[in-house]
C-alpha cells in the first residue's frame, strides 16, 4: 500500500482545484479503503465549483460516482474481502437526527454528501462505509457500475419512489442529458406510455428516441403544449420530470400536467420558479415534488438489472479522462462537448 496518492482537491475560498499528492486515507471502524477504478463527473460537481452549491469544507476531493476494489478493511468490518468489486453510495446519514433515530436513513436531516462533506472519488483511493457498499456483478463493467451511484440511481429514485410512475402513465422528461436519459430508460422499463422527451438539442432528442422515448419535442416550439396534448389523447401528462431545474423548464413542465398530475423536480439551479395562482393550483390538484438521491438498495437493484440485460447502459459512457486531465473532463461537461451522458475520470 503506498503512503501517498494523486487526488483532485477543490479549494472553496478561491473556487479553484488542482491534482495533488495527498496521504492515502486510513479506514476507520466500519469503513473500507477502495482503490478507485472510475468516477463520474456530475453537474452537481460543477455546481460546487461555480458556487451554486455552498461549500461545506475549505478543501475537499470531489467525485461521488465511484466504482473500484476493496483495498483495505477497517476495524470490525466483516462480509468483505480485499479485491471485492464494489460501488460506493454517495452519502452518510448522521445517525443522530430524529429521522435517523427512526431508522429513516434515506431522509436524514443532516445527510453528509460524498464530495461535499467528505472526500470523494476523484482520487486513486477513497474511504466508504462498509454498510453502504454494493457488490458489482462479475459481468458488469466498472465503467457502468460507477454511474449507478447517482446518474442512474437518482433517476431510479425519481421514477419509482418520488414520481411513483405506474404502468401506462404518460411521462414527460425536460432535459435529456445525463439524468434525463436514464429517466427515459427507466420510465420505459416500468411501463410508462407514452414517454415524451423535451430538449433544445435535436441530436439529444434523436438519441432519446433511440433509447426509449416515444416522442421528442423542442421546448422552444410554440405548439409544444398542443403536441403534448395530441400525443396523450388530450389528457396531457400524468408525470413530468424536470431534469434541468430552470424556471422555464419547471413552469413548462407544470403547465403540461393533467389534473392531479405530478411534477418531480430533479435538476437544480439558483433560479426561482412559481406555481402561478394558488386558486388554479388547488383546482387542478397538481403535485410538485422535490427529489434528491436514492436509497442504497437501489444501486443493488440497478446492478442486477444491468447484469441480467434488462437495462442497457452501453451508450451512457460518453468519454473517459485520466485524473491528471480532470480539468478537460469538467470543461467537456460545461460546454456539453459531444452531448455527453456521462464523462468518467480514471485515476
Amino acid at each position: 500500500m503506498p503512503h501517498t496518492m494523486r487526488a483532485q482537491r477543490f479549494y472553496s475560498a478561491t473556487r479553484t482545484y488542482a491534482v495533488e499528492d495527498v496521504p492515502v486515507p486510513e479506514p476507520g471502524p466500519g469503513e473500507v479503503l477502495v482503490k478507485v477504478e472510475f468516477c463520474g463527473i456530475c453537474h452537481s460537481d460543477l455546481s460546487l465549483i461555480n458556487g451554486t452549491f455552498p461549500a461545506q469544507l475549505p478543501v475537499v476531493t470531489q467525485g461521488h460516482e465511484a466504482s473500484g476494489t476493496v483495498a483495505k478493511l477497517g476495524p470490525d468490518v466483516t462480509g468483505w474481502r480485499e479485491g471485492d468489486r464494489v460501488i460506493l453510495a454517495a452519502g452518510k446519514p448522521c445517525l443522530d437526527c430524529p429521522n435517523c433515530r427512526r431508522a429513516d436513513f434515506s431522509n436524514c436531516l443532516r445527510i453528509r454528501l460524498m464530495a461535499f462533506a467528505y472526500d470523494g472519488g476523484w482520487a486513486e483511493y477513497t474511504v466508504g462505509q462498509a454498510a453502504s457498499l454494493t457488490r458489482i456483478p462479475d459481468n458488469v463493467p466498472f465503467e457502468q457500475a460507477a454511474i449507478l451511484a447517482d446518474a442512474v440511481s437518482t433517476p431510479f429514485g425519481a421514477v419509482v419512489r418520488t414520481g411513483k410512475v405506474a404502468v401506462g402513465e404518460s411521462v414527460g422528461v425536460w432535459g435529456v442529458g445525463g439524468i434525463g436519459t436514464h429517466i427515459v430508460q427507466l420510465a420505459r422499463l416500468v411501463g410508462a406510455a407514452p414517454i415524451i422527451a423535451i430538449d433544445l438539442n435535436p441530436a439529444v432528442r434523436g438519441r432519446a428516441l433511440e433509447l426509449g422515448a416515444d416522442y421528442a419535442f423542442d421546448s422552444r416550439d410554440e405548439a409544444l403544449q398542443d403536441k403534448i396534448s395530441e400525443a396523450t389523447a388530450g389528457r396531457k401528462l400524468d408525470v413530468a420530470f424536470d431534469a434541468v431545474g430552470l424556471k422555464v423548464t419547471f413552469e413548462q413542465a407544470l403547465d403540461s400536467l393533467t389534473v392531479g398530475g405530478r411534477l418531480v423536480g430533479v435538476g437544480m439551479s439558483a433560479e426561482t420558479p412559481t406555481i402561478g395562482m394558488t386558486a388554479m393550483f388547488g383546482l387542478s390538484k397538481k403535485q410538485v415534488l422535490g427529489h434528491l438521491g436514492y436509497q442504497n438498495v437501489d444501486i443493488e437493484t440497478l446492478a442486477n438489472l444491468v447484469s441480467r440485460g434488462r437495462l442497457d447502459l452501453s451508450r451512457s459512457i460518453s468519454a473517459v479522462v485520466p485524473l491528471e486531465d480532470i480539468a478537460h473532463g469538467i470543461e467537456m461537461l460545461e460546454k456539453q462537448d459531444g452531448n455527453p451522458i456521462r464523462i468518467l475520470v480514471r485515476p
